[in-house]
């Protein structure tokens, strides 16, 4: 009876087996589905819809291929079209459910045709390699990006250098789902049921071999006798008796379990979780506290990997520049006040040997990120840069238009520890206009109303408006003024005078909105310090002091020489019903300029 079940717990293995690996390999069909691009034109540019790319479920795989070295962004479809607003490109869509292309033709302001027209055969291609816009970029001989999954309003953008014809030829691929729950199931229920055929196998061997052995009951068994051995011809010694079947069979059991084990481990090989029944429910996501944009606001222009990003091509190019001691390499990543400030201090290490660099512009980690949510150009992002051990830094950053990178144009360190009611960078801020009347005081009028505490202290009009218990700022210099004074009275108060004034600077304040109606603000105020003589034969001279000398360009001057230091001043600023004061969070102050008074 063993064997019979032995023999049934095979079969049912062997077709249990079977089935798995049937499901698994001929009844499983095909795992991908591919979709051939071919353009009949010549285009320096190809731009893949994110449409098509969402067509079918799953994520893409896109691969491209071509002559030499091909390259493939994806970020926002519209960015990608303003980028290609004055080129030439083959824009592939969803028409239906069937992939179209079109040619786009070049934009050109221009009314004249003929001007257009010499215009388009004489524009130089623009590589697209290294733009902020992009999400993420890739360069490859044989392009294969992997794994893509681009939301909506998201597309592609393809090329070759800007110049070349783009490549030919596109593919695109989507996995195909076709899970076997029951493959593995089936696997190891045989491989079960084959182990239990064999235990059953060698069960019944083992009952067989019993059954053959001595008796206590039954017919007397015939009288032996001795064999005689001398009589046998050419035997020689005695011949021992032959092994019983037990030691005989004693060394084979093995070789009947090994089979069973290695064949249960090649089925279970490989058995991937789309080979099992998936009988866990689906994982319910933690509510979390949510910020709705409005349905009028735009989208952020920046999201945290791409702010990351240029962050880093800032750090690194300005580093190259400061090096190089190459105004116009720090030209390419800093404007405004930034600029301004490294300007001059080239100027001095060119000209002074132990004068030091200005701080390295950090790179990271991004702790803090508030991007501008619009559309159109110029778009700024504000970040928040470093940690509690390195130090925080405040920047902010503006794109003036799609050709164009991020500029750093206000930096400075972060000194305060407020936490401030900030939106997410997933939604963004708009940007408050300089004129605006909803503030405490608008974003043009902060510089110089804080130029006037820094000159009249509480006795400024200014002075209830701003927070002074937070402001390290206004007492570092109000304790420096006093220093300086101090010092320059012992010798030349008798022939000289000191005197100091903050005015609002020339640089245009840049503002983000907060979730309360307040604002992030950027402005510069101007610390200007005047030396010049009170009496008629006195001469103010530069001894051991080459940076005004370098600056100004004389050692010294009867009508006295003006220093002017750069202040970039980072205010939070509540909305005008509030009671809150305005807060200063960080500031940066540097050398700008120095002259001989006319």
């Amino acid at each position: 009876m063993r064997f019979v079940w032995a023999v049934a717990a095979f079969v049912l293995a062997a077709l249990m087996i079977g089935a798995g690996i049937a499901q698994r390999t001929v009844f499983q069909g095909p795992t991908s589905h591919s979709e051939a691009i071919e353009l009949e034109q010549d285009v320096p540019y190809v731009l893949l819809d994110g449409e098509v790319l969402r067509s079918n479920p799953g994520s893409q795989t896109l691969r491209a291929q071509g002559d030499g070295e091909i390259f493939a962004a994806y970020g926002r479809t519209a960015d990608i079209e303003a980028w290609l607003t004055d080129a030439e490109y083959a824009h592939v869509t969803l028409d239906g459910e069937s992939v179209a292309t079109e040619v786009v033709e070049r934009q050109v302001a221009s009314t004249d045709a003929e001007t257009d027209a010499a215009d388009a055969e004489t524009a130089p291609g623009r590589s697209p390699a290294g733009s902020d816009l992009w999400l993420d970029e890739f360069v490859q001989e044989d392009l294969l990006i992997e794994t893509l999954q681009l939301p909506e309003g998201m597309s592609v953008l393809v090329a070759a250098d800007g110049v070349a014809p783009a490549p030919a030829k596109l593919t695109v691929t989507w996995p195909v789902v076709n899970a076997t729950p029951w493959a593995g199931p089936l696997l190891v229920g045989g491989g079960i049921l084959m182990a239990v055929g064999v235990v059953m196998y060698i069960l019944g061997i083992r009952s067989v071999r019993r059954s053959r052995g001595p008796r206590r009951k039954g017919l007397p068994m015939p009288v032996t006798e001795p064999i005689d051995l001398a009589t046998e011809e050419g035997a020689k010694g005695v011949i021992s008796a032959s092994p019983t079947r037990r030691a005989l069979s004693g060394k084979r059991r093995p070789f009947i379990a090994i089979p069973a084990v290695a064949m249960a481990a090649v089925l279970f090989t490989g058995c991937t979780a789309e080979a099992w029944p998936q009988l866990g429910g689906s994982p319910t996501p933690t509510p979390t506290a949510t910020v709705i944009a409005p349905e009028s606001q735009q989208a952020p222009a920046v999201t945290e990997a791409q702010a990351e990003r240029i962050v880093q091509r800032v750090a690194d190019q300005v580093a190259a520049a400061d090096e190089a001691n190459d105004a116009a390499a720090a030209a390419e990543r800093l404007s405004g006040p930034a600029l301004a400030e490294r300007e001059t201090n080239y100027k001095l290490r060119a000209a002074i040997a132990e004068e030091e660099p200005l701080p390295a512009i950090p790179a990271g980690p991004l702790s803090i990120l508030l991007p501008q949510a619009y559309d159109g150009w110029p778009r700024t992002f504000m970040a928040v840069v470093g940690d509690e051990e390195t130090g925080n830094t405040i920047m902010f950053l503006t794109q003036q238009d799609p050709w164009s990178a991020y500029k750093l144009s206000y930096i400075g360190g972060l000194d305060s520890t407020a936490e401030l009611p900030l939106a997410p960078a997933y939604v963004g801020a708009t940007q408050v206009s300089p004129d605006n009347a909803f503030l405490t005081i608008a974003p043009q009028d902060l510089a110089s109303a804080y130029a006037d505490v820094l000159n009249n202290g509480d006795a400024s009009e200014y002075a209830d408006l701003f927070d002074e218990a937070a402001d390290q700022f206004r007492i570092g210099v109000a304790n420096d003024r006093a220093g300086r004074l101090a010092a320059f009275n012992e010798t030349g108060a008798q022939t000289g005078s000191l005197t100091f004034e903050s005015v609002a600077g020339a640089q245009t304040p840049v503002a983000l909105a907060t979730l309360e109606n307040g604002a992030i603000v950027a402005v510069t105020v101007d610390e200007n310090e005047t030396v010049k003589p009170t009496n008629e034969e006195a001469v103010i001279k530069l001894d051991g002091n080459p940076t005004v000398s370098t600056l100004s360009g004389a050692t010294q001057s009867a009508t006295g020489f003006t220093t002017t230091f750069g202040d970039q001043l980072f205010f939070y600023v509540p909305a005008k019903a509030s009671s809150e004061r305005i807060q200063l969070l960080g500031y940066t102050s540097n050398i700008l300029d120095a002259k001989v008074i006319q």
